[in-house]
């Protein structure tokens, strides 16, 4: 879900795409709705990708190890 703030800035640059006033990166005019719609989004922070937290996916490494670790441990002492 969009905040207040990142709604607003969609707003107002498909108002610049709507009077022709939007310009890319290079400084031409841009002339498709979907590159405006992706500027806006780019612009307010909705495009970027959510990072998973690199603790989160260390701990479930070190879990998915320990796990085998423990299966082959009881195997040895089985045997």
């Amino acid at each position: 879900m969009a905040a207040t703030k990142q709604k607003k800035k969609v707003g107002r640059v498909m108002r610049e795409y709507k009077r022709g006033e939007l310009k890319s990166g290079s400084g031409r005019k841009v002339g498709s709705r979907k590159q405006a719609v992706a500027i806006a989004m780019s612009g307010s922070g909705q495009s970027r990708k959510k990072k998973t937290s690199s603790t989160s996916r260390r701990t479930s490494t070190a879990r998915r190890k320990s796990k085998t670790s423990r299966r082959k441990s009881t195997r040895k002492a089985k045997s």
